[in-house]
């Protein structure tokens, strides 16, 4: 197995490992409405950095890490931005710490194909 495939196998281990790892139930839905449950890496921060002046300012800063193999055996495909406010966008949602519940939408999606992940940055999103 060639290095780059065994970093491959390890990030699906790493990634989707919620038993003991920092793997999270991530839902993803696409804009024609086909949902998949996933686990992932997510991330929901609220302090934010203004790179104008270098102030810390209030703000949120939410993104989930996945597995392109997993969206793809899900038949979801590649998550995407969908500028267009007429068109339904991709949808992320995922519960915090606390067992709170957020619903966000993607922003930017950000595929690694050599590794095999995609990394989306959110903002929250009210069906």
């Amino acid at each position: 197995m060639s290095l780059r495939n065994q970093a491959a196998a390890d990030l699906l281990a790493i990634l989707e490992d919620s038993a003991g790892g920092f793997g999270w139930p991530i839902t993803v839905t696409s804009p024609e409405g086909v949902t998949a449950s996933l686990v992932g890496f997510s991330n929901d921060v609220a302090q934010v950095i203004d790179p104008e002046t270098g102030i810390a300012v209030s703000g949120r800063v939410a993104s989930v890490a996945l597995a392109i193999a997993s969206l793809t055996a899900a038949g979801l495909g590649l998550p995407r931005a969908i500028a267009d406010g007429e068109r339904r966008p991709w949808r992320v949602a995922f519960n915090d710490i606390g067992g709170t519940a957020h619903s966000f939408k993607v922003n930017e999606a950000m595929p690694d194909r050599a590794i095999g992940i995609v990394t989306c940055t959110l903002e929250a999103y009210k069906p």
